[in-house]
């Protein structure tokens, strides 16, 4: 009896995947797809930019399967190409930005009175977002991080505590009028 694409591995998918296996790549896009647009929407992106960005980091990761190669998880790697190309996209549509800073006036709380996580984070500028986002969101190491934006490792961190310390300030109770949120 044959194994079902369900019992394979993900480097034994990626394997297949970069042979040609369409199916095989298929079955990585059902495991890891969702995982992708959450981070993608963590970094600031709208829902239908996250599905774009996601199908186009899936687009690119099937082109470059071959350049997988098990170190760390396929689920690192294909983050990794998901927030490269989110921030090529942000950084062509300057106006996206200007409208996120448009936005951040006000403190937006959710009916359950607690500050909204997403809006707090749309204080931080870009990188900050998304090195909270990459480190909270997906779980990267600052290594990866570092490596993902093309940044110093110590700009990475830097980019982390300062993110982090700006979410905790805007969470604070003094900020959320009594509210708190853990954060960190």
């Amino acid at each position: 009896m044959s194994k079902s694409l369900r019992d394979f591995h993900d480097v034994e998918l990626a394997a297949q995947a970069a042979a040609g296996g369409r199916r095989e790549y298929g079955e990585l896009v059902r495991r890891h797809g969702s995982a992708v647009r959450g981070l993608l929407r963590r970094m600031g992106a709208a829902p239908s930019l996250a599905d774009d960005v996601a199908q186009d980091a899936f687009l690119q990761g099937f082109q470059r399967c071959s350049e997988f190669r098990g170190q760390g998880t396929f689920a690192g790697w294909i983050k990794k190409i998901a927030a490269r190309l989110y921030l090529k996209r942000v950084a062509k549509e300057a106006r996206y930005v200007a409208e996120v800073e448009a936005d951040q006036a006000g403190i937006t709380v959710d009916r359950g009175g607690l500050m909204d996580l997403d809006e707090a984070l749309k204080s931080l500028n870009e990188t900050e977002r998304v090195c909270v986002s990459l480190c909270h969101g997906a779980g990267m190491s600052h290594p990866e991080i570092a490596a993902a934006m093309n940044l110093p490792l110590g700009t990475v961190k830097s980019h982390v505590k300062r993110g982090l310390d700006k979410l905790r300030a805007r969470l604070s109770p003094a900020q959320g009028e009594g509210r708190s949120v853990h954060v960190g």
